[in-house]
């Protein structure tokens, strides 16, 4: 059986190993796959892998011996699953590895929105304390979060996490959500309404899927019902926000700060308005990529080939 991988690099630079996979066959793995070489790479594979590159139903037709697509992620926009499973091609996915690592980095942008340590740091490098008159000094306003309210938008694994973390530095934790389920057992939780979640919370944490009632959620309107001193993170999809909206709330003063792990299109346009908008953090979309988050994810991966050649396939998307 031949195993093409499209664009395996963002899963694995260097750092794990595609050895488990020759268990099943031949592998090739590409680092990257520009669209119009798809077909030509994928032909006469019986699985293939793919990250970010697209999979559509027109490719899927030129791929006849192709039985089996196995996303290397949680989303799965990238393959046309109505084309795949009309060919009888099982489509797999990867529904949750990254929970902890994503929630984590959640905090390593709120709490340097709070802090501002890298310009504090970088200050300090520059001899500006050494030549301070005083012990003690800050180039930016200081937040502390205890006692702040963190308004959470999609309360699934990731969400909840995040719900826990706030928990324990000692912040309310209010979510919205289309399925509420059990809420969790600390003190101070409440589901909430969009609207009223917007106009209470001190930090808005989007954690949603996108979907077409979800694109574009967060706009003009939608930031007009938020505190001017409130700060908002997406480390979630980009489409979610509009960037031009976020970028002239920001530039204006009307929201305090945004963290930005992701953005509307990646990687962006040098002329994206948030890559220069006020007290706008954006890293490239890592939140997931720690090692241990890429070792769960590949190991996934690897199950899933295996329990479909078993014939008993697991992660199936629907």
């Amino acid at each position: 059986m031949k195993i093409v991988v499209l664009d395996g690099y963002c899963l694995n630079p260097g750092d794990l190993s595609w050895d488990a996979l020759r268990e099943f066959g031949e592998v090739v793995v590409h680092d990257r796959t520009p669209a119009a070489e798809v077909v030509e790479r994928a032909r006469g594979a019986a699985a293939v892998l793919t990250n970010k590159t697209p999979l559509t139903a027109d490719m899927l037709a030129q791929l006849p011996d192709l039985k089996y697509i196995g996303v290397l992620a949680t989303g799965y926009n990238v393959v046309d699953v109505n084309a795949a499973r009309g060919q009888g091609i099982i489509a797999t996915n990867v529904p949750t590895y990254g929970t902890a690592s994503v929630a984590q980095f959640v905090f390593a942008l709120l709490l340097e929105l709070c802090h501002n340590v890298k310009l504090h740091s970088d200050s300090v490098r520059a001899g500006e304390w050494s030549k301070h008159a005083d012990w003690s000094f800050w180039k930016s306003p200081l937040m502390e979060l205890e006692g702040k309210t963190l308004g959470i938008i999609g309360f699934g694994r990731i969400g909840r996490r995040v719900g826990r973390i706030a928990d324990a530095m000692g912040m309310r934790v209010i979510a919205n959500d289309t399925y509420q389920g059990d809420p969790p057992s600390y003190e101070g939780f409440r589901w909430a309404p969009l609207h009223d979640l917007l106009r209470e919370s001190d930090v808005v944490s989007l954690h949603s899927p996108l979907f077409p009632e979800t694109q574009g959620m967060i706009n003009t309107s939608t930031l007009a019902l938020m505190k001017p001193s409130a700060f908002l993170i997406n480390t979630s999809r980009g489409p979610l926000i509009v960037d031009q909206d976020l970028a002239d709330a920001l530039n204006a003063g009307r929201l305090a700060g945004a963290g930005l792990d992701v953005l509307s299109v990646e990687p962006p346009a040098a002329t994206n308005p948030l890559l220069s908008a006020r007290n706008c953090l954006v890293t490239p979309h890592i939140a997931w990529a720690t090692r241990e988050a890429r070792a769960r994810l590949m190991d996934t991966v690897v199950g899933n080939i295996s329990g479909w050649t078993s014939g008993y396939p697991r992660n199936v998307i629907k």
